[in-house]
């Protein structure tokens, strides 16, 4: 697995991260579309965010081998970046409502 498909893997779990989150509370939904964008981008800022402590893709391959401990810790990321997007997008939608 190179570095690419890392990525491109811990994008699909933000996405179901946002997914499994609309599923979860009812609440915080904007569709499938909706979600799916949410946790897009929310699992690629919270990689980028936190992928510096050492769970980012090139040291997840730096061995030449698949360290499965960090790739299952920057799933995990992703899962919860994308639904963190989630809440905080339906947080800004309700702020943005009241105003």
């Amino acid at each position: 697995m190179t570095e690419t498909i890392i990525s491109l893997i811990s994008i699909g779990f933000g996405v179901m991260g946002a997914n499994l989150t609309r599923f979860i509370v009812k609440r915080y939904s904007f569709g499938i579309t909706g979600n799916s964008i949410a946790g897009v981008f929310g699992s690629i800022f919270f990689l980028k965010l936190f992928g510096r402590l050492g769970f980012d893709p090139i040291s997840i391959m730096c061995s030449g081998s698949i360290n499965v401990k960090l790739f299952i810790l920057n799933s995990l990321v992703s899962i919860l970046g994308g639904c963190i997007a989630i809440i905080v997008a339906k947080s800004v939608k309700r702020k943005m409502k009241t105003d």
